[in-house]
């Protein structure tokens, strides 16, 4: 179903063949392809989609087609009874950040950030979906946030997904991060006072306190990206040392060709000095 923006009708079809593909029989949501703007239709209709799904047993999983714009619009007005009676992961990245927020403040439910595209997400995505085992994430030397660690070992539930996401969603009664690893990625939309100003509202706004660990996704965009001599490297390292958590970067997930996927909810265990990032399955 499409919770935010509208997918092309290619790409649903993709979408539902590699469903398929997996044994797995597809229901796309009625109001998937609708649009409005640059949403998949009205609120209350991408809602009602989400919320059928949310109460139809039959469901056991429910995949965002795409990310974009406008979940942040329905996010408070889910069926939050419904979900915590049968609980049921959400796949999706970006704007989807704000449901994934949503539901693990209300109800305690793991998704995955992540998505059909190309074979490698698709398979890191199967993976978490249709096995139990633990997830180990390593940290990958060509991922341009490995040169960002502070050193040590944490553990606790891992929340997050888009940074912009994150710091738009002060003030909403959705951030509910006192305890956990927070996951944080973001690909350039402008330049590094963009990032600056989210990771400082999201610090200002005391929504980081209670903090175990952060781990480090894609940053796309700002591999060859200065500003007076900085780098989204400096404006990480200058935010989020003076916390005084463990930080892992190079965490190959996020935006971007063919990410790995990552369970949103589950324990995990971070030990930036190993670079691994170890986490509980979604599913049972």
């Amino acid at each position: 179903m499409s919770p935010a923006s509208y997918p092309s009708e290619e790409e649903l079809a993709e979408s539902v063949r590699t469903l398929e593909s997996w044994g797995l029989v597809v229901e796309v949501g009625e109001h998937a392809l609708d649009r409005h703007g640059y949403m998949a239709g009205h609120d209350q209709d991408r809602l009602a989609d989400l919320n059928a799904a949310y109460r139809d047993p039959g469901v056991r999983a429910i995949f965002a087609t795409r990310g974009g714009a406008g979940a942040y619009r329905i996010a408070h007005d889910v069926d939050f009874a419904a979900v915590r009676a049968d609980p049921k992961p959400l796949i999706g990245i970006s704007d989807i950040t704000t449901l994934h927020l949503a539901l693990w403040r209300h109800c305690r439910v793991a998704g995955v950030h992540g998505f059909l595209g190309g074979a490698r997400s698709e398979a890191s995505t199967r993976s978490l979906l249709m096995e139990t085992e633990p997830a180990v994430l390593h940290r990958d030397p060509a991922v341009l946030t490995a040169a960002v660690r502070v050193g040590g070992v944490a553990t606790g539930n891992v929340v997050g997904g888009h940074l912009g996401t994150l710091a738009w969603s002060v003030g909403t009664g959705l951030l509910d991060l006192d305890g956990t690893i927070l996951f944080l990625e973001a690909p350039r939309a402008v330049g590094l006072g963009h990032v600056d100003r989210q990771l400082t509202q999201l610090i200002r706004s005391g929504s980081l306190r209670g903090l175990r660990g952060i781990a480090l996704g894609r940053f796309p965009g700002f591999e060859d990206y200065t500003d007076r001599d900085w780098t989204v490297l400096d404006v990480l390292r200058d935010r989020l040392e003076p916390l005084d958590v463990p930080v892992l970067g190079g965490l190959d997930a996020g935006h971007g060709d063919e990410p790995l996927s990552l369970a949103l909810g589950p324990i995990a265990e971070l030990d930036a000095d190993a670079g691994t990032l170890t986490v509980d399955s979604a599913v049972r």
